[in-house]
């Protein structure tokens, strides 16, 4: 059985920092692209990023460059994503997903987690 669980969200205040974990079970996490999305209240969900399974070419959506930090450790079978400056806009929920994604065509939703939840909030 495929799985992917995310953690880390939480909340933070305005310029704060987050990283998240997506732990991998049920196939072979080093040979596959992944993804993080996010969906916020009322918006469509949100492309941020896309890492290659060596983790040495990785694609970010414009939001998130200089904030936002793609990474994996195929070894532990786990994604992350380190958050910097966080502001009130990046509240959402974020999931994790297999495969590659970009903006016009994010990973398939079946594709997901179970996503976590992140506040910015002060």
């Amino acid at each position: 059985e495929v799985q992917l669980v995310e953690s880390g969200g939480g909340v933070v205040q305005p310029g704060g920092s987050l990283r998240l974990s997506c732990a991998v079970s049920g196939f072979d996490f080093s040979t596959h692209f992944m993804s993080w999305v996010r969906q916020a209240p009322g918006k469509e969900n949100e492309w941020i990023s896309s890492i290659n399974p060596g983790g040495n070419q990785i694609d970010v959506e414009d939001f998130a460059k200089g904030r936002f930090i793609t990474s994996r450790d195929n070894a532990k079978n786990t994604l992350y994503l380190q958050m910097n400056s966080l502001n009130f806009e990046d509240t959402a929920v974020y999931f994790c997903a297999r495969g590659p994604g970009s903006r016009l065509f994010p990973p398939r939703r079946e594709d997901w987690g179970r996503g976590t939840q992140v506040t910015v909030s002060s």
